[in-house]
C-alpha cells in the first residue's frame, strides 16, 4: 500500500496542496467544538471516552481534507469506526443493561451487520455514494424503534439522531453531483451536521446516565 498516494474525492479538491479544500478542513472544528462542550456537559467515563474520540474524528478528518493521501484517510476513518463500535458497546451496556462483554461482542456485531448491508446500499441509486455509512443511520433507526417502550426518551433521542445522521449522509452524497452549479460543494455540511450528531448522540447517553449515578 502507497500510503503517500494522493486522493482527489471531494468537490472543493482542485490540486494536491495543502490548503486545496479550505472549507472542508476548517469546518472539521465542527466535531472539536460538539467535543469540548460534551466533555464539560458529561462527566460520566463512557461519555469521555467518546468525546475524545469525538476529537480524534475532528482531527484525522483535518489531516484528510489538507494532505488528501491514504494514509490521512486512516487517520480519518479509524477514530470513526472507534466511535461506532464505542457507542454501540455503551447504548447496549447502559440502554439494555448487557454485561461488559456482551455489550463487547454486540458491538463486534456490526461488522456483519455491515458487511451486508453495504452491498446494499450500494446497488441503490444515491445511497451508492455513502455506502458504507448508511448502515449506522439503519442501526441507530432500529435501536430507536426497539428502544421505544423500555426507554422511550433514549428512543426519541435516538430517531433524532438517526434524522440528523441521514440529512448529512445527504449532504455528503451529493457532494460531487451539485459540483457545478456549487463549486464548494455539499462535504462541508456533512462536517457541521455530522459534528452536531455526533454530539447530540453523546447527549442522549449523558442524559440517561445522569438518571443512573452509579453508572459510568
Amino acid at each position: 500500500m502507497d500510503v503517500m498516494r494522493h486522493i482527489d474525492l471531494y468537490c472543493e479538491r482542485m490540486g494536491p496542496a495543502f490548503w486545496a479544500e479550505p472549507i472542508n478542513a476548517l469546518t472539521n472544528g465542527a466535531f472539536l467544538v460538539a467535543a469540548l462542550v460534551m466533555w464539560a456537559r458529561a462527566p460520566q467515563p463512557a461519555c469521555r471516552v467518546l468525546s475524545t474520540i469525538l476529537a480524534a474524528i475532528g482531527v484525522g478528518s483535518f489531516l484528510f481534507h489538507t494532505h488528501a493521501t491514504v494514509w490521512a484517510m486512516i487517520a480519518d476513518v479509524a477514530p470513526i469506526g472507534l466511535f461506532i463500535f464505542g457507542y454501540i458497546w455503551a447504548a447496549h451496556r447502559y440502554f439494555w443493561g448487557l454485561s461488559w462483554m456482551w455489550a463487547g461482542v454486540s458491538a463486534l456485531g456490526f461488522l456483519p451487520f455491515a458487511a451486508v448491508l453495504t452491498p446494499v446500499f450500494s446497488a441503490v441509486p444515491f445511497f451508492e455514494v455513502s455506502a458504507g455509512y448508511w448502515p449506522v443511520a439503519f442501526l441507530i433507526a432500529l435501536e430507536a424503534w426497539a428502544l421505544r417502550r423500555r426507554l422511550p426518551r433514549v428512543s426519541v433521542g435516538m430517531a433524532v439522531g438517526a434524522g440528523l445522521l441521514a440529512v448529512s449522509l445527504t449532504a455528503r452524497s451529493v457532494d460531487m453531483a451539485v459540483c457545478a452549479a456549487i463549486p464548494v460543494g455539499t462535504h462541508f455540511l456533512w462536517h457541521l451536521l455530522n459534528g452536531l450528531m455526533l454530539g447530540w448522540m453523546i447527549e442522549v447517553l449523558r442524559r440517561h446516565l445522569a438518571e443512573r449515578p452509579s453508572a459510568g
